[in-house]
């Protein structure tokens, strides 16, 4: 659907600024895994971005796991917040606003990740040990992300259908 037929294919609705009309009268869109899918990999970009940059930086400095992983998980929901918010910019919502919709929308798809990679991490075998330089840790850490993205997926699947997650943005994305 064009996005002039989204804002005024029904009789009587008009532009609709700001906002999903579907959503806010209380239609569950139809949400496709491709959907999900996307919304996963988006959360994922900013969430492997902080974690492989966490465990890069913990590791380096030689930090004990448990600080690896605050630090990779801090960075994490940073850089998963940032790239909506980024992603947002457009919109000419106030800081404020982004802030928000960054919460509504990522919070618990980087919750989810979150304790999946780095529960997949803890349990490889010498992968939080292995160090920069070892195809382990980096094979663990690629292994990690796969399963968080599987993980996650039906799960934001789930939430874009309850009008929540991502779905809170899609209409400021144009």
């Amino acid at each position: 659907m064009s996005e002039s037929t989204q804002h005024t294919g029904h009789p009587g609705h008009g532009e609709h600024h700001g906002h999903d009309h579907h959503a806010s009268m209380g239609h569950s869109p139809t949400v496709t895994w491709r959907m999900a899918a996307s919304a996963t990999l988006h959360c994922l970009t900013g969430c492997a971005i902080g974690e492989v940059l966490g465990m890069v930086i913990g590791t380096a400095l030689g930090w004990s796991n448990a600080a690896t992983i605050v630090l990779a998980v801090v960075l994490a929901f940073f850089f998963g917040y940032a790239l909506t918010i980024v992603g947002l910019r457009k919109s000419g919502l106030g800081w404020r606003e982004l802030v928000k919709l960054a919460l509504a929308a990522d919070t618990v798809s980087i919750i989810v990740m979150e304790i999946i990679d780095n529960g997949v991490m803890m349990v490889v075998p010498g992968a939080m040990d292995a160090g920069l330089t070892s195809g382990l840790f980096w094979g663990a850490l690629a292994f990690a992300l796969l399963v968080a993205f599987l993980v996650t997926t039906p799960i934001n699947k789930w939430i874009i259908g309850k009008g929540k997650g991502h779905a809170v943005v899609h209409a400021y994305h144009h």
